[in-house]
């Protein structure tokens, strides 16, 4: 365990007044450089990544909310003298992977240090590039039990300086890529190495360089669960729907708007917006002029596709319903754990406070700690035996926790059952 500073809160006092103080950064040092995007500027781009030295600084930047899939429409570059390269990673006209082998070749030579690294590795995996070595200052930033871990919070709290605001949430499939967009690009990466050096230290200066090791292989070599089945069940303000028929309109609608979007690679909020689908499932309107007499579908371009989501509003009245609540493979809503299962509510209480107690000795976020799904799935199952820490210890192994997690939390969780228990 580390040791614990005493004047924790007065260092975070002290950083927090020297904010107004950061000097802007407006633009790279070395000027925004060109994109690359043919073939050729691609491969140029790795051999000027192979001259530099030290660890890549990477980033990735994606059209969410514009565009069905996820993948990435910009990727940018950092290395100590090579400097910052742009990559076009769609306009080549070729293959991703086999057009973007010499980056990922390059790439794999180095750690690589991301922010927020659990949202660019997918995209760029997608395209055959992956980390051999990660460092992700996000994730240290949150064990090092920082209030704030966004990019230009961290960049002006360790070093001083403003970043501008930019252009994360804009839709970088926009083609050609406007200048101040690709000056936003490039700054995400500028820095990202003395932030790196920046909280290491920290994290040094704590006791928790390892767990940081620990986290980020994690992070390196995670592979998603597959996508739940029933994903029309997240459609926003599905809640107010509660006869079996309208269930089954709310799952074709999605379902049809699904089908589109991902055709045409659109988002599907911009095909119809989830409102929408819950109104129509609710009316139900069985024909073109009552169903474009509802919000939105009286729109000039609902209206061409009037016809598609009355097939669907069709198709789900022969339908079988779907089931008033989706099959759960986990525990309930804690809030229903007392009237249910009232032992599990009271091996909860007492993991949860146990868990708090720890974190605050050790100045980690009490999620970072344990996921709390972890805990929620032990505290539900969790059946009293004679070595309550081994037991313990094997389930969070089975559920992938870190070896620093389960050295600090095995004998709280133990405690708290065994205590619960009695």
């Amino acid at each position: 365990m580390p040791d614990i500073d005493p004047a924790g809160s007065a260092l975070e006092s002290s950083d927090s007044a020297t904010e107004t103080d950061a000097a802007p950064l407006l633009a790279p040092r070395d000027g925004v450089p060109a994109v690359s995007a043919s073939r050729s500027e691609i491969a140029r781009a790795a051999d000027l990544l192979a001259s530099g030295r030290g660890p890549f600084a990477v980033d990735a930047e994606r059209a969410s909310g514009f565009r069905y899939s996820n993948r990435a429409y910009l990727i940018q570059i950092r290395r100590e003298n090579a400097g910052t390269v742009l990559i076009d990673p769609v306009s080549h006209g070729g293959d991703s992977v086999e057009v973007l082998a010499p980056v990922a070749a390059v790439l794999e030579t180095d750690e690589w240090v991301l922010h927020a690294a659990d949202q660019d590795l997918p995209c760029l995996a997608e395209v055959g590039i992956r980390p051999t070595s990660l460092y992700d200052t996000e994730l240290a930033g949150r064990l090092a039990n920082f209030d704030r871990v966004n990019l230009a919070a961290m960049v002006q709290r360790l070093l001083g300086l403003a970043l501008t605001k930019g252009h994360g949430a804009a839709d970088w499939s926009k083609r050609p890529l406007p200048d101040d967009w690709l000056n936003y690009a490039a700054l995400d990466v500028e820095v990202l190495t003395e932030l790196r050096d920046a909280i290491a230290s920290m994290l040094e200066e704590q006791g928790k360089t390892d767990w940081a090791r620990q986290e980020f292989e994690f992070l390196r070599t995670f592979e998603a669960a597959p996508t739940r089945r029933d994903r029309w069940r997240r459609t926003s303000g599905i809640h107010k729907v509660r006869d079996p028929r309208a269930l089954a309109a709310v799952r074709e609608l999605w379902s049809t708007r699904d089908q589109i979007a991902r055709r045409r690679d659109i988002a599907p909020g911009r095909i119809l917006p989830d409102s929408a689908i819950i109104n129509a499932a609710t009316v139900d309107p069985d024909s073109v002029e009552k169903l474009t007499a509802l919000p939105v579908f009286g729109g000039q371009r609902q209206r061409r596709s009037a016809q598609v989501w009355l097939d669907a509003l069709a198709r789900a009245r022969s339908a079988e319903p779907p089931s008033a609540q989706e099959p759960s493979t986990g525990p309930p809503p804690a809030s229903r754990w007392a009237r249910r299962k009232p032992e599990a509510a009271a091996r909860l209480e007492a993991a949860k406070a146990g868990l708090t107690e720890l974190a605050q000795q050790v100045s980690v976020p009490v999620e970072n700690l344990l996921s709390p799904d972890v805990v929620r799935r032990l505290c539900w199952d969790w059946t009293a035996v004679a070595d309550a820490e081994a037991a313990v210890d094997e389930f969070l192994r089975a559920c992938s926790a870190r070896p620093w997690q389960r050295e600090l939390t095995v004998p709280v969780l133990a405690q708290a059952l065994t205590s619960a228990q009695t």
